[in-house]
């Protein structure tokens, strides 16, 4: 679906950037490279996301172990595949193929086990995997899981040739493949070509980054290179982003309603105490998240 929107979005006042963060160099699963954009550290300051990995290499060996089973509980994964294919199951019974600019939306609710495998031996992979908090009243819901395809992400291009796909929220009139309730998450790839700019209207009391992962972006006085994230300042009167492009860039923008709730965390498990955390531990440790996966 390609589609040109003529809905116009104006920002009036557009958010400075408070800090730009290079990220950490970190191995996951078993022994994926990736560098973590948005740490535990960051946690509160851009409450409801918990964490955002950003994976990218053309060498098998960064990739090529993968994910395997590992559980989650009271939070919700968005994997989005730029290149690549990778294989998901779990112990709910779901299994899809995440596909090049596919996107997988997991929410593990009151507890998954779930493996995250690449159906490739070479070539480039990359993508990213956002972590979306649950409120405490949905943090035991029963666990959902919804594959979409590339062609089933809306998307629209603005008269200047600024090319968005909508993953979760709205953008100028476009509803996204996924929307929230609580935590009205806003998910675009944004891809801006030389000499253009984007506006993006956000709500005032919502917590908002930016991660650019081609050339690079320009946001007020600000560069934002590439492999670079942007934290956008909550600051009063600003009713959106603006985001130029003197020389093309490509970014993913994510904004949210913060839950202002508290935030426990173990490794795979996210409550709001430790309490909670030490029962989510104990009931998979007793097979109460469902049964291991069939490979």
């Amino acid at each position: 679906m390609n589609e040109t929107n003529s809905v116009s979005n104006t920002v009036a006042s557009p958010r400075q950037v408070e800090r730009v963060i290079a990220g950490q160099a970190v191995m996951d699963g078993a022994g994926v490279k990736i560098n973590r954009v948005l740490t535990q550290q960051l946690q509160r300051r851009l409450d409801p996301f918990l964490m955002l990995d950003n994976f990218a290499s053309d060498q098998p060996n960064d990739y090529i172990a993968g994910f395997p089973e590992h559980p989650h509980r009271g939070f919700e994964t968005v994997s989005y595949m730029i290149t690549g294919r990778m294989r998901h199951r779990d112990s709910a019974g779901h299994e899809g193929l995440l596909a090049s600019g596919g996107v997988q939306w997991m929410t593990a609710g009151s507890g998954v086990i779930h493996s995250e495998m690449p159906e490739q031996e070479e070539g480039v992979m990359e993508g990213f995997q956002l972590w979306l908090n649950l409120p405490a009243s949905d943090k035991l819901r029963k666990p959902w899981y919804r594959d979409f395809a590339s062609e089933e992400i809306p998307r629209y291009t603005t008269e200047a040739g600024v090319k968005v796909q909508v993953i979760a929220g709205s953008s100028h009139g476009v509803t996204g493949a996924v929307e929230r309730d609580r935590t009205e998450p806003l998910y675009l790839d944004i891809e801006l070509p030389p000499g253009t700019s984007f506006e993006q209207p956000l709500p005032p009391g919502h917590n908002a980054f930016l991660y650019t992962f081609r050339g690079e972006v320009q946001l007020g006085d600000k560069t934002v290179p590439a492999l670079r994230m942007a934290i956008f300042a909550n600051t009063a009167g600003s009713d959106g982003v603006r985001i130029s492009a003197p020389e093309g860039g490509r970014v993913i923008l994510v904004a949210g309603q913060p839950l202002n709730e508290p935030i426990a965390q173990y490794g795979p498990f996210v409550m709001n105490t430790q309490a909670e955390v030490f029962q989510a531990v104990q009931d998979f440790r007793e097979g109460k998240f469902g049964e291991a996966l069939v490979q």
